[in-house]
């Protein structure tokens, strides 16, 4: 059998890794500046204390992919399918990001951090949200279906939907005018 390869804080930058794909193996302490890792393959691949700054890494693929301690600061990531990553030991926080059409679906992400990120139509459905941050994000047509929220913090965040009668949002923040979107699905007029 092959062994993996092992890279370590190792610096990438401005690369096009649609012409250069990203090796299958294991990263550590790495950091990816200003890359296009657009419709990548990225299955299987461990990143691990990693860094993505100012990269692309719309509708790439994440089948088993393994994202521990990893922060994304100003990277474009619509369409991203997390759902199919490793869970295990998951853990992300994402500033300034655009996160629209990304799926979540049935992740554990308690305590995550979402800072300034527009995350529209992001599919948050049977997800672990106990405890997570929305720090000026944007939700609009998001959704939050049977989804835990416990805790989580929505003070700052804007255009989210939430039913409170299918979601746990026990302990949750909210804060005005921004909380009527837990009263959307009753339709009413609100003055």
């Amino acid at each position: 059998m092959m062994e993996r390869p092992y890279i370590e804080e190792k610096a990438f930058e401005r690369i096009v890794f649609s012409e250069v794909p990203l090796e299958k193996g294991d990263y550590e302490g790495c950091t990816f500046s200003s890359c296009d890792l657009s419709e990548a393959d990225l299955s299987e691949i461990r990143f691990i204390d990693c860094s993505f700054t100012a990269c692309n890494l719309s509708n790439a693929e994440l089948n088993k992919a393994s994202f521990q301690e990893v922060e994304f600061k100003e990277c474009k990531m619509l369409g991203l399918h997390f759902d199919k990553c490793l869970q295990l030991g998951l853990a992300l926080s994402f500033e300034n990001c655009q996160l629209n059409h990304t799926s979540f679906y049935q992740v554990r992400l308690s305590r995550i951090r979402f800072i300034n990120c527009k995350l529209e139509e992001a599919d948050f459905t049977q997800s672990d949200l106990n405890g997570a941050v929305f720090d000026q994000c944007d939700l609009r047509h998001a959704i939050f279906e049977n989804t835990l929220l416990e805790k989580a913090d929505f003070t700052t965040a804007f255009n989210y939907s939430i039913d409170p009668e299918n979601n746990y949002i026990r302990g949750a923040k909210f804060s005005l005018p921004s909380v009527i979107g837990l009263l959307n699905k009753y339709d009413i007029d609100i003055q």
